[in-house]
């Protein structure tokens, strides 16, 4: 069941790398890779769970916090380049 849960994951995962790849807009392209940040803070938290390792789900939180980041830096710088296109 859990292995299930878990292809199923990866599967969206893929998903979510193909949006990023062939997205119309740099915002399509953003979108994917916070979507698969987000489903791998899934699959740690899974795979901390299954196996009993609570260090990993520290791992998952500063992740979180990586990816949160990057992704507001991520959209401030591309803001500023999109207004300097359009003028």
């Amino acid at each position: 069941m859990l292995m299930i849960l878990l292809g199923i994951i990866i599967a969206f995962i893929l998903l979510c790398i193909l949006r990023a790849l062939i997205g119309p807009s740099i915002w399509d392209r953003l979108l994917g890779l916070n979507l698969v940040t987000t489903k791998v803070i899934v699959v740690i938290v899974l795979f901390s769970s299954l196996n009993d390792l609570p260090y990993l789900l520290d791992l998952a939180i500063v992740y979180a916090l990586i990816g949160f980041v990057g992704t507001i830096f991520a959209a401030l710088f591309f803001m500023g380049r999109v207004k300097e296109v359009g003028t």
